[in-house]
């Protein structure tokens, strides 16, 4: 299997093959994702969230971007790594929007960015575009916009909102994303965009008829014991596993039982009777 890549994900729309993504923060889960046959790694600012602690995505820096991403790049061979594009650093201008695209393809190694917003991001999508650096566009419930939304809400209920979701997504696909992520979207609308748009889309929480589906990778796994949404499924649940573990390790450090002698290193006694 090679290096999946844009033109993978547009061929894959074409079959009618689902993508796989998920997201990866750090070296060892972006090697064990790949391991797996996942299509794509996302670094997505959700790392404020579930890595760094942070209430919201709104606090994660460029710098933290670079860092995490350059960790996940070294994992996956295989994936396609697409990379957040963190708040405020495509709001300001078209030159600071392609700069910062730019550190995450040449600094941290990403093959993509992803960034959020419809119509009106267009014509920075477009500068990013022209220095030659695939966009993955990102709509519905964009969680950079959280204090505008009033919070974490299902977008596209109403016919206004569902018709501005409809537009931002054909007007994506024309400026030249390779893809975009439909969040937190009533499935028959992801449906209906699904077959509008001629790029993938990739759904969390936007219904099974979406070109591919994302997931927190921490979510899936049981890690998170924050809020998980609706649309999360647990794969595994790791939490207790990494609970019990943890506290068995507690209990026999305590009582002297770890480490036993097949953890230790062995000198001769008399080398150690010479240094009294």
């Amino acid at each position: 299997m090679g290096r999946i890549t844009t033109a993978v994900f547009k061929e894959k729309k074409l079959k009618g093959e689902k993508i796989t993504m998920l997201t990866a923060y750090d070296y060892p889960t972006a090697k064990v994702i790949d391991e797996a046959g996942i299509d794509s790694i996302l670094v997505g600012d959700s790392l404020g969230n579930v890595v760094l602690g942070y209430e919201n995505t709104l606090a994660v820096t460029m710098d933290d971007m670079v860092h995490h991403t350059k960790a996940v790049t070294r994992g996956a061979k295989n994936a396609m790594v697409v990379s957040d594009m963190p708040f405020l650093s495509y709001h300001i201008s078209r030159e600071e929007s392609v700069r910062n695209a730019g550190r995450l393809i040449q600094e941290a190694g990403a093959q993509a960015v992803k960034l959020e917003g419809g119509q009106e991001r267009i014509d920075t999508i477009k500068a990013i575009l022209d220095a030659e650096i695939p966009v993955m566009g990102h709509i519905g419930l964009t969680p950079q916009s959280v204090h505008q939304f009033g919070g974490f809400k299902v977008q596209g209920r109403d016919l206004e909102t569902a018709q501005k979701l409809i537009q931002d997504a054909v007007a994506l696909a024309n400026a030249g994303v390779f893809g975009m992520v439909l969040e937190g979207v009533p499935a028959a609308l992801a449906k209906k965009i699904t077959e509008m748009v001629s790029v993938p889309t990739i759904g969390i929480g936007a219904g099974k008829d979406c070109d591919g589906q994302v997931l927190v990778v921490h979510d899936m796994l049981g890690l998170y014991q924050g809020h998980v949404a609706k649309f999360v499924k647990k794969f595994g649940n790791l939490h207790p596993l990494m609970l019990e573990a943890v506290k068995s390790y507690s209990e026999e450090v305590k009582a002297g039982t770890f480490p036993a002698p097949e953890h230790c290193y062995s000198i001769d006694d008399s080398i150690i009777e010479k240094l009294y």
